[in-house]
């Protein structure tokens, strides 16, 4: 019995993990499928589409669905409407930049009111919280492909921002214009296997709350993460309490 217990645990873990996937590939084509709609499936002259496709990537999204997403946008680009609208938040203390990619501005103005509202968070402007985020181009690699200062030496010529070290990955930092031959120098460099490969905001200071509070807010981000036309969500929470 305590043997089917653990599989009955495992499987139950392993199905919600493979939810969690097949939402974050959702929202993956609908970028995907948009940003083709807009600027065509040249992925040279179309940058939109060639920044959503290098996010897909880094999640390991397979091949198969990008070209789908591509080929939806390409064939109904006539019928496709979604806008981006973004939203800031606050939520004890911490600051949210959220972006959805929806076709009813009127349903997700209500919606972002109403799941602040039940944590008594409040919904501000984007230009309210804007000074805590910077945007960056943001490259994640495992320490195994080089060691530090080659990987430093490659990337500096090419116009790399920054640079950190974590337990078992190399983090580079770039101004989101140089994103694309950063990571293309990279590339060259037989480096291919992005944990992270994207242009995001980065807080610039993040908020230390108490663990009991840090749990809180971290559930109420699970919850926007598990809303279908949520595309991203940026805070300055540190979770480190969470490890």
């Amino acid at each position: 019995m305590a043997g089917h217990s653990k599989w009955d645990n495992i499987k139950h873990r392993k199905g919600a993990q493979d939810a969690k996937r097949s939402k974050k590939f959702a929202k993956f084509s609908k970028e995907i499928m948009v940003a083709a709609s807009l600027g065509g499936s040249d992925i040279e002259s179309n940058s939109t589409l060639r920044l959503a496709i290098s996010k897909a990537k880094a999640q390991s999204m397979p091949k198969k669905n990008i070209e789908s997403a591509i080929q939806k946008g390409i064939g109904n680009s006539s019928n496709i409407n979604f806008k981006e609208i973004s939203y800031g938040g606050n939520v004890g203390g911490v600051s949210f930049l959220i972006k959805y990619l929806s076709d009813n501005e009127k349903r997700v103005s209500s919606e972002i009111q109403n799941l602040f509202s039940k944590v008594n968070g409040s919904v501000t402007s984007v230009s309210a919280v804007s000074y805590v985020f910077d945007r960056k181009g943001v490259l994640e690699i495992p320490k195994n492909y080089s060691d530090e200062e080659t990987i430093m030496t490659k990337i500096i010529d090419a116009g790399a921002e920054d640079f950190e070290i974590s337990n078992d990955s190399y983090f580079i930092y770039t101004k989101p214009s140089f994103f694309s031959k950063v990571k293309d120098k990279l590339i060259l460099e037989g480096i291919k296997n992005f944990k992270i490969a994207e242009v995001k905001y980065i807080p610039n200071n993040l908020i230390k709350l108490s663990k009991e509070k840090t749990k809180k807010i971290f559930n109420f981000i699970e919850k926007l993460e598990n809303e279908d036309d949520i595309q991203d969500i940026y805070h300055n929470l540190d979770l480190n309490f969470l490890n």
